[in-house]
């Protein structure tokens, strides 16, 4: 494997971000401290304990979930499209440089990169809300895993969009829809029965009942479902890229 060539890529990338690194820093403290105001004061008001955990503590995992699936999209996606955009992407395709490396070094920014601000906003939050970690090493895992598959899916989404509004078209109409919606600021067993059932239907309850487990013990779904359920999708989405290099869809026309 070409050391260099992904080393050359990612720190390419990681500059872009420390560039603006001030911005990158205090957009997350701010959007959390208002979900704070919002959620945890409005609603926490009347809402003491979700399953004996305070409920500002309870929507910290939710909270994580949601900026870092969204971060890692929206990271991975500019990175791959802005060179097909100006027509960079070429000089990288022709160079000795596998679709794995390409793939390493652009995902793998783009992972640490949410993942930076995952950290930002755990930190932000021990301010607002006493937390606690049951499970260290689970909550790494959950974390880094889903840094990652969102990246892919970024990325894939980077090399599928035409234009600069499709790369804002699944972040938006989907995933954070479905966040919202698959427990992140609410546990899914406070829902009816028939509406419990659809939610399970939803993916990402899976990604939010695992990591909530990590810090709390609490879980909507078996902890090895949500373990299967993130692996799972990380298998897909490198298939999905694989096969986007292995025939060139929408890299080489």
């Amino acid at each position: 494997m070409n050391t260099g060539a992904i080393w050359a890529i990612y720190r390419y990338e990681m500059g872009r971000f420390f560039r603006t690194l001030l911005q990158s820093f205090i957009s997350p403290v701010i959007s959390t401290s208002l979900y704070f105001v919002v959620f945890g004061a409005a609603i926490g008001s009347r809402i003491d304990e979700v399953e004996g955990v305070s409920y500002g503590a309870f929507i910290v995992p939710g909270l994580i979930m949601l900026t870092v699936m969204t971060q890692a999209i929206s990271n991975a996606s500019f990175a791959i499209y802005f060179p097909k955009f100006i027509g960079t992407i070429y000089e990288v395709l022709s160079a000795p440089v596998s679709f794995l490396e390409v793939v390493v070094g652009y995902v793998g920014a783009a992972a640490t990169k949410a993942l930076f601000i995952g950290v930002v906003i755990m930190v932000t939050a021990s301010f607002f809300v006493e937390m606690r970690i049951a499970h260290p090493v689970p909550m790494v895992l959950f974390l880094l895993l889903t840094c990652i598959s969102f990246a892919l899916m970024g990325f894939i989404i980077g090399i599928w969009a035409r234009n600069f509004e499709q790369l804002q078209l699944v972040p938006l109409l989907i995933v954070t829809p479905l966040v919202f919606l698959g427990g992140s600021f609410y546990s899914i067993s406070m829902l009816p029965a028939a509406w419990q059932t659809v939610a399970l239907f939803n993916p990402v309850v899976y990604l939010i009942s695992g990591f909530r487990w990590s810090f709390y013990g609490l879980a909507d779904v078996p902890v090895a479902v949500s373990l299967l359920a993130i692996a799972g999708f990380l298998a897909l989405c490198l298939a999905a890229v694989w096969w986007i290099f292995r025939t060139g869809w929408r890299i080489r026309s």
